[in-house]
């Protein structure tokens, strides 16, 4: 599809406006990935709400078992034993690779090393971060299709074949990272606005951070929630009622 027809495309795609759906799969990724000890990190949930590692999912589609429009959120699941602020506080700021994969997926690329093949059904996808030594998860669900108009991909996106190779996802990586969409700041530049912040509580920058946190919001429309590992309950549940 050329990049004019996807724009259009795009611009008549149903979002989630009052976060229902969202909120639907946050949940029930924070309660899947809460008793799940898995190393993989890449998951697809399909329609019907079946989880699976990337490597099983690319199998089944291989082998016909799936269709590629069965494909629903594309799941980025990690964990950390530290605490670290951006993390946890800006998820989608912090790993804008899954964005990227996820997009190139859904737009029925297929690649090399990195996590990318076809996968058009997608309409979300999500971070889920869990935080060992906390004893909790952050998950954040965005709509796939927005995120990738307000970062501009579908104009970094080039080329005619569906196989991109490892070099030219590196170069859309890098030019969508070095965008200055954060009041002014590109990712990294935000990342450690966020960090100084937080974690040496430099209050000199809270109205720097309070302008990321707003063009965080309207460029991602993040659904958000904290899940306790201990009590097994949902603390915060919202956009950015905890940031």
């Amino acid at each position: 599809m050329k990049i004019d027809e996807l724009l259009k495309h795009l611009e008549n795609v149903e979002t989630d406006e009052d976060n229902t759906e969202k909120h639907e799969i946050a949940e029930y990724l924070a309660r899947t990935f809460s008793v799940d000890d898995s190393i993989y990190i890449y998951y697809i949930m399909t329609k019907d709400k079946k989880i699976y590692d990337f490597d099983s999912y690319g199998k089944l589609l291989d082998s016909n078992k799936v269709s590629p429009n069965d494909a629903y959120v594309y799941v980025e699941n990690y964990y950390l034993t530290e605490y670290y602020s951006a993390r946890y506080f800006y998820p989608l700021i912090d790993n804008v690779m899954t964005l990227v994969n996820a997009y190139l997926s859904k737009l029925g690329f297929y690649g090399d090393s990195f996590h990318i093949m076809p996968v058009t059904g997608l309409k979300y996808y999500a971070v889920v971060t869990r935080f060992i030594n906390d004893k909790r998860i952050v998950v954040e669900v965005a709509d796939i299709d927005n995120a990738a108009i307000n970062t501009n991909l579908p104009t970094l996106i080039r080329g005619s074949t569906k196989h991109i190779d490892d070099s030219m996802v590196r170069e859309i990586l890098f030019r969508v990272i070095s965008q200055k969409l954060f009041a002014g700041h590109d990712f990294n530049e935000a990342k450690n606005i966020i960090n100084r912040y937080y974690n040496d509580n430099d209050t000199s920058l809270a109205k720097e951070v309070e302008a990321i946190r707003d063009a965080y919001d309207h460029i991602f429309k993040p659904f958000r929630i904290i899940y306790d590992l201990d009590t097994k309950q949902f603390q915060v549940s919202g956009n950015n009622e905890d940031r």
